[in-house]
C-alpha cells in the first residue's frame, strides 16, 4: 500500500522500469518461452497500477475535505 508521495514516486519510477523491461521480454522472446517470466512482468504492472490508483483516490478525497 502507497502511504505518502515518496512512496508514490518510488513506485511511478518501479512501474516505468518494469514496463520497459516488459518491452525488452517481448522483443528479445516474442515466442511463449518466457511467457512465465512476461505473465509475471505484467502481474506486477498491474498491481503497481492499482496501488497508484488507490493512492491518487485517497489524495484527491483528502483534497476535497479541505
Amino acid at each position: 500500500m502507497i502511504n505518502s508521495t515518496v512512496e508514490y514516486e518510488k513506485a511511478k519510477e518501479e512501474l516505468r522500469l518494469l514496463e520497459d523491461r516488459l518491452a525488452r521480454l517481448q522483443r528479445e522472446s516474442p515466442m511463449p518461452a518466457k511467457g512465465l517470466t512476461k505473465a509475471g512482468v505484467r502481474k506486477l504492472i498491474a498491481r503497481l497500477h492499482e496501488e497508484l490508483a488507490v493512492f491518487e483516490g485517497t489524495q484527491g478525497m483528502q483534497t476535497a475535505d479541505q
